[in-house]
């Protein structure tokens, strides 16, 4: 995971701040256990395409609107990779970024 915010990949700094929000925090949490946490979907798996925005409105209680901006949030710290299917947009963790973010995190705390 790179340090500065203008390289192509989210540095440690940017997936820090995403995960500050609370909101965004559970959101990331109910997302690394898909299944568990929402129901089967009409359109879309909820593995392999992500959970719809509209089920993430529901369960957070929030504006779709405010959902949308933290979904957005985190897709630019590269933590949720979202997809496009009919009219709706699916979002699921992205297991590589948050890996990595865990393994860099794990290694700055290490240095002191």
């Amino acid at each position: 995971m790179q340090s500065s915010g203008a390289k192509s990949e989210p540095g440690l700094q940017e997936v820090l701040h995403a995960l500050a929000n609370r909101h965004r925090l559970m959101i990331i949490g109910w997302l690394a256990d898909p299944k568990a946490n929402f129901p089967a979907q009409r359109d879309g798996d909820l593995i392999e395409d992500g959970v719809c925005v509209s089920f993430i409105t529901e369960k957070t209680g929030l504006s779709q609107p405010t959902v949308t901006t933290h979904m957005q949030v985190l897709a630019k710290a590269g933590l949720v990779i979202p997809r496009r299917i009919k009219n709706w947009v699916y979002y699921r963790l992205n297991d590589s970024v948050a890996e990595r973010f865990l393994g860099d995190l794990g290694t700055l705390l290490r240095r002191s």
